[in-house]
């Protein structure tokens, strides 16, 4: 009963490892579409470059 304690407590300090990789994959995620929307097809940069163009 007192090594069940006693692990249970260790295993609660700090952030887990798993928290961690998912952090950085839902960051990499938004990152992805961020990077996508501004230079893709309909992306910022080009429709701001067509609007530079028509004047």
């Amino acid at each position: 009963m007192r090594k069940l304690k006693e692990s249970k407590s260790q295993g609660s300090k700090g952030i887990t490892l798993i928290a961690l990789v998912i952090t950085i994959i839902v960051l990499l995620i938004l990152a992805g579409v961020t990077i996508a929307s501004i230079t893709g097809e309909n992306g910022i940069l080009r429709k701001s470059r067509k609007c530079s163009r028509k004047e």
